[in-house]
């Protein structure tokens, strides 16, 4: 212990004995690099010893000043907003050592300067590759997953969007990149009415075959109004009709025994007038934003005829008006109702008779009543208003075109493409037509005299002649296009409410209580059965394949040829198949060789 404590005095000793130049020298050894300076100001500022002499002190700073000229500063680099340059400050005026530099710089050719860290603007970012006016890159994995291939149905297809932000300078070349990669369906709108018989299959048109594609995914839900369809005004025709045909309980002579109250129909009355808003606010939406898939819907062989229902449903609105509501409704009201009507009338009828594309005999299907029957809904109002010459102007051409299409359909000609083979609740609409033109001429005429009759019993084996089929809604997909066959099975109850109060017998009472029943189950079973699709199922507006079929028919690049194991048998598949008539798919002939063999048979039996 005591060697020890001796070796450390004899140490401290030594210290003190040192020079003060190597004493300096061994203190900027061990201390930092930072905290040279201020070990240099504390030894200037320190008391000096006692063995110091002031000469000696002052050879000391005069060497460490030398020392500090040759010493490299610490260089603080900050990166700036913009990622082009990185910008150094050479500053050497608060330097106290700037006059040493000046006189080193031309001897020793190396220029000593001093670097200062700069502060960072908020609100910036220094990431790599942003572009210069701040915004940061998209994510190449982000933009990905956005699809583009909804661009096409909207109205503006994202093209003023693009445009606001080149304006703006923010040009995204990925964004391009990948919109000229992928295919764009904007001069797929106008399509011809062959490509939906051909890409379509179903009474309406609506499932798409196996060998079409579709230019939206399958695989995704898309937007909710591209899967809203025309045919959602459907429910208004079943509700409003059912709000007539209690007003006509309530107010019929025939039917007093029933003690049916008006409070029901104002009810459904107000259901009505709340179901009309919410759907046309819901299509007008999408009539701004998605024009091109409503344009898409109204080129629909069948869909075109949906958009006579939402003014077929202002004239139901308009005929099942409660009583303390309003009792008369001014005359102006019809023209602004059947306006827009007979528009529609004139396009579609033109069509029907031209050689074209879509005449008659070739876009015939049940669904066109919806066109004709509006004429007698039409001329039924304004003969209840007091109009004469107009309400015959509109049964007239009702008629004239009923005839027609009742003798088109009834023919099945080959060119019926759209004809489904069973029955199909789309067949009621044939009831619709005769049981309004006969309420419709009972108006006019004033009475339910014999043409008003004739109509009326057409309507009546129209209707039975359909529900005695048992099987009648097994094996089909429910839709929200049900609710436009209802209105017909409520019409032929409100006409049999009007023959009951001319020829008022046990039997027609009996008829009305059993029609108006049939009616009003159906409705609440639809009723049901939609509500049911909507929040339990969720599967009421499921994705809208019809207006999502390509303009032209997707290539095959195999064919029949390229088989290598194809033999004699399946050359002859091929030739039987392609020979048939209905027989379009030459894969599919020898994909499934059943459905190459059961081809021919049902053309036979046809």
């Amino acid at each position: 212990m005591e060697t020890s404590e001796q070796i450390h005095t004899e140490k401290e000793a030594c210290a003190e004995g040192l020079p003060s130049l190597i004493r300096f020298i061994s203190s900027e050894m061990d201390h930092d690099f930072d905290s040279i300076v201020n070990d240099h100001i504390k030894n200037q500022t320190a008391p000096a010893p006692e063995s110091y002499s002031p000469s000696s002190s002052i050879m000391v700073s005069e060497f460490a000043a030398e020392r500090e000229i040759d010493r490299i500063r610490a260089v603080s680099i900050s990166m700036p907003p913009s990622p082009k340059k990185v910008v150094f400050t050479d500053d050497t005026k608060d330097t106290p050592d700037s006059a040493f530099r000046s006189k080193d710089a031309g001897s020793n050719g190396n220029k000593k300067t001093r670097f200062y860290s700069q502060p960072m603007p908020t609100g910036t970012t220094a990431a790599s590759g942003a572009p210069a006016s701040g915004e940061l890159p998209r994510n190449p994995r982000i933009s990905k997953l956005k699809d583009k291939r909804y661009d096409s149905f909207k109205t503006f297809s994202g093209r003023l969007e693009r445009q606001l932000s080149n304006l703006r300078g923010n040009k995204n070349q990925e964004t391009e990149q990948e919109s000229i990669s992928q295919p764009s369906a904007e001069m797929e709108i106008n399509i011809p009415v062959d490509r939906y018989f051909d890409a379509l299959e179903g009474p309406e048109l609506d499932k798409l075959r196996a060998s079409e594609e579709s230019v939206l995914p399958e695989d995704k839900t898309w937007p909710f109004l591209l899967r809203y369809p025309i045919s959602s005004f459907g429910i208004i025709l079943g509700v409003s009709s059912q709000a007539i045909m209690w007003k006509a309980l309530a107010t019929s002579s025939s039917t007093k025994f029933l003690h049916i109250s008006l409070d029901v129909n104002l009810v459904l009355w107000y259901i009505s007038v709340a179901l009309m808003a919410i759907v046309s606010f819901t299509y007008a939406l999408k009539i701004i934003l998605y024009f091109e898939a409503v344009r898409r819907e109204y080129y629909h062989p069948i869909r075109v005829n949906f958009f006579f229902a939402p003014w077929i449903a202002l004239l139901f609105l308009a005929l099942g008006l409660p009583p303390s509501v309003y009792q008369n409704l001014p005359e102006a009201l019809w023209y602004v109702l059947m306006t827009p009507f007979l528009c529609l009338e004139l396009k579609i009828y033109g069509q029907w008779m031209s050689g074209g594309q879509r005449r008659l005999s070739k876009v015939a299907n049940p669904s066109n009543h919806l066109s004709v029957v509006g004429n007698f809904v039409g001329s039924l109002l304004g003969a209840t208003m007091g109009l004469k010459e107009g309400a015959i102007f509109f049964f007239a051409v009702g008629l004239a075109h009923y005839t027609v299409l009742f003798v088109t359909l009834y023919q099945r000609l080959p060119t019926n493409e759209t004809l489904p083979k069973d029955l199909h609740p789309v067949f009621f609409l044939f009831v619709a037509a005769p049981s309004v033109a006969s309420m419709a001429w009972a108006n006019i005429q004033g009475s339910f005299d014999f043409g008003a009759r004739i109509a009326y019993f057409i309507a009546l084996f129209l209707y039975f002649s359909l529900a005695v089929r048992i099987n009648f809604f097994r094996g089909f997909r429910f839709s929200l296009a049900w609710w436009a066959y209802t209105f017909p099975m409520t019409g032929a109850a409100i006409a049999t409410i009007r023959y009951s109060n001319v020829v008022n017998t046990v039997v027609t009472k009996i008829l009305v209580v059993i029609l108006c029943t049939l009616s009003t189950l159906t409705v609440t079973a639809l009723l049901v059965t939609t509500i049911i699709h909507a929040f339990v199922l969720r599967d009421l507006f499921p994705n809208d394949i019809s207006i999502a079929i390509s303009e032209r028919r997707p290539k095959t690049h195999r064919r029949w040829y390229h088989h290598r194991r194809a033999g004699s048998t399946d050359i002859d598949q091929f030739l039987k198949y392609a020979d048939s008539a209905e027989a379009k798919d030459i894969e599919a002939a020898l994909s499934s060789p059943e459905l190459t063999t059961s081809a021919p048979k049902e053309v036979s039996q046809d």
